[in-house]
């Protein structure tokens, strides 16, 4: 896994990975590997993990299909969007 550090902020290429190990899912097997886990224990989350993942790709192709509609997007008001200056055009004075 690759992370470039851009203009020596290394605080937000901090975030990056740790925002890309988490997607990967590195910081559930650390934790799921601290304590001895139950090999009944281990098929029964295995189990549950695959039915997740079925029911989740069957949802996301009932709504390809248009079975049942898309979930709305919600805005995301706690980052403001970034306002250019606005250039007032020139009128020309004669």
């Amino acid at each position: 896994m690759q992370v470039f550090v851009r203009d020596n902020n290394v605080e937000q290429a901090l975030r990056v990975l740790k925002k890309k190990l988490q997607r990967e899912g590195v910081f559930r097997e650390i934790k799921r590997a601290r304590f001895y886990e139950k090999p009944s224990e281990k098929t029964a989350r295995e189990k549950s993990e695959a039915i997740r993942r079925a029911r989740k790709l069957a949802r996301k192709q009932a709504i390809r299909e248009g079975l049942i509609p898309a979930p709305v997007k919600k805005t995301n008001d706690r980052r403001p969007t970034r306002t250019l200056p606005s250039v007032a055009p020139t009128s020309a004075v004669s």
